[in-house]
C-alpha cells in the first residue's frame, strides 16, 4: 500500500510523493532520493522502497522538481536544490509523527543523500546505490548540449524521453559542488552499494566514497546489477541487503 502526499519544494512549488507503508510490525521510517531525471516511479526508486516497506521500513520516494507529478521546472532546479528537497522531505516526515531514520540515494541521488545528511532530520543511517563521487560526474549526460548552454544561457535538452531545460546556473553549480568535506563530516553509518560492471557510474566512484568515509562504513557489490536496477529481481536483492543492514540503526 502507498499513501499519496505532498510537501513544498525549498523554492515554493508543491512536490509530489508516494509513502510505501511498513507492513506488519513497523522497524522504522526513510527517504529515498532519485536519480539525476528519474522520478519516484523509476524501477530502483519504487522497487527498493515496496521492498523495504515489505519488511516494515515504510519509505517517502517524491518527485524533484518539474519531475513526475511535481510542480515547477526542473530547469529551475540544481544539485544544491535537490539536496535542499532531500531536507525538507526528512523534515515533512517528522512532521507528520513518521520521523524518517533512514535516508536512501540512487545515483544523483545518492550525491544527495550524501550532502543532505547533514541536515537531515532524524536520520541516523545512510545508504548510496550506484552514487558517483562528485556530483559534476553527471555532465556526461549533457555534453551535447553543453556549449550552447555556456554561451547562451540554456538549451532545450531530451532525456530518457523528457523534454527539459537545462540553464547555466545548474553546471556552473554542479561543478562548485564537492562531497569529500560531506562525507568526511558525515558523522553516520554508511552503507556504499554498487555494481562491479556499472558502465554509467564506474565502480571506483563507491571505491572513491567509502576511503574517504569514517567508520562505521559498509561496501557491499551488487553483482550481476546494472545501474538502473531494471533487471530482475535486483532492486528488491538491494532493498533486503539495505533492510538486514540498517536493523540496528532503526528505532525499537
Amino acid at each position: 500500500m502507498a499513501e499519496k502526499v505532498s510537501f513544498a519544494s525549498m523554492s515554493g512549488p508543491v512536490l509530489a510523493g508516494l509513502i510505501d507503508l511498513p507492513e506488519g510490525e513497523v522497524r522504522g521510517w526513510g527517504v529515498f532520493s532519485h536519480g539525476f531525471t528519474l522520478g519516484k516511479d523509476s524501477p530502483a526508486a519504487a522497487r527498493i522502497c515496496k521492498q523495504l516497506a515489505a519488511e516494515g521500513i515504510g519509505m517517502l520516494r517524491f518527485d524533484n522538481l518539474g519531475l513526475g507529478d511535481s510542480e515547477g521546472d526542473w530547469g529551475d532546479g540544481s544539485f544544491t536544490h535537490k539536496v535542499a528537497d532531500t531536507v525538507e522531505a526528512t523534515r515533512f516526515m517528522a512532521e507528520r509523527g513518521t520521523p524518517a531514520e533512514l535516508l536512501v540515494g540512487h545515483s544523483f541521488g545518492g550525491a544527495a543523500v550524501l550532502a543532505a545528511a547533514g541536515e537531515a532530520v532524524g536520520v541516523d543511517a545512510v545508504v548510496t546505490v550506484g552514487a558517483p563521487f562528485q556530483p559534476a560526474h553527471v555532465e556526461h549526460n549533457y555534453d551535447a548540449v553543453l556549449s550552447r548552454v555556456l554561451e547562451e544561457g540554456q538549451s532545450p535538452w531530451m532525456a530518457g524521453g523528457k523534454s527539459l531545460t537545462l540553464r547555466d546556473h545548474f553546471v556552473h553549480d554542479v561543478r562548485r559542488a564537492d562531497l569529500r568535506h560531506k562525507i568526511m563530516q558525515l558523522k553516520k553509518p554508511l552503507l556504499v552499494m554498487h555494481s562491479p560492471t556499472d558502465n554509467t557510474v564506474g565502480i571506483e566512484n563507491a571505491s572513491d566514497i567509502f576511503n574517504t568515509a569514517r567508520h562505521p562504513r559498509s561496501f557491499v557489490a551488487l553483482e550481476g546489477s546494472d545501474h538502473l536496477l531494471t533487471r530482475k529481481g535486483q532492486a528488491r536483492r538491494a532493498a533486503r541487503i539495505i533492510s538486514a543492514w540498517a536493523d540496528q540503526y532503526l528505532v525499537d
